[in-house]
């Protein structure tokens, strides 16, 4: 059964400039999700989907695969996911390369595990796809919303007076990775749904790196759990 992992890495972040390729502990960002890839064993390809050559040239020195360029229309603001899974399933297709299931693994994931990698393929079995969650640090059932008038008022106010452990765990996406067979990726099947499994993960080991602040709150984790 042939695996492929796919790196979406364009070359065009405006918050973080350049932070795909930006040095985090001596090491560009997206070498972590490289060597993740490579390290867990899993891959007959580890391939990074790029407009950028920089970044090519750096994926290439870490041991990426570079077999194309991702188009311009993939590389805007408003690409997802899914369309560089699929285009990048689509050009190994014409090439003569059928690939049986694929790991999207973002490029800002330094955190990242080549075991919670294995748990997700080994949780792909039997469903459409398995991505990474982690919960959130707060009962949701009890959050609270501004008015239009300034006050504070609950979402849900009939779970005023539950306690927080009687309230059901909830999660949120990871940002790390995502499991899935072809056909579900190159059909569009949406992976937050029952036709999915969690990879859970603790919350000490996700950060989402989309602002400043989040790579300085991703130094510090690092830090502490790697001892950079």
């Amino acid at each position: 059964m042939k695996r492929v992992a796919i790196i979406p890495a364009r070359g065009g972040s405006k918050r973080i400039p350049r932070k795909n390729i930006k040095p985090f502990f001596g090491r560009p960002m997206i070498s972590y999700s490289i060597r993740a890839a490579l390290e867990s064993g899993l891959f007959d390809s580890v391939v990074v989907s790029t407009d950028d050559e920089e970044i090519a040239e750096v994926a290439r020195s870490f041991g990426a695969d570079i077999p194309f360029m991702r188009p311009a229309d993939l590389a805007n603001d408003h690409a997802g996911t899914g369309a560089v899974v699929i285009h990048a399933l689509q050009w190994f297709a014409e090439h003569g390369i059928t690939y049986d299931a694929a790991c999207c693994i973002y490029a800002t994931a330094p955190l990242i595990d080549p075991e919670r990698l294995k748990e997700g393929w080994e949780k792909l079995q039997g469903k459409r796809f398995a991505f990474s969650v982690t919960s959130f640090p707060f009962p949701i059932q009890r959050a609270l919303r501004q008015t239009p008038d300034g006050s504070v008022d609950m979402f849900w106010p009939e779970n005023l007076t539950k306690r927080s452990q009687d309230l059901e765990p909830a999660y949120h996406d990871a940002a790390q990775f995502y499991w899935g067979w072809r056909d579900a990726w190159l059909n569009g099947e949406i992976a937050f749904s029952p036709i999915s499994a969690p990879v859970i993960l603790p919350r000490t080991q996700v950060v989402d790196i989309d602002t400043p602040e989040d790579w300085e709150v991703a130094e510090v984790t690092y830090r502490v759990l790697k001892g950079g």
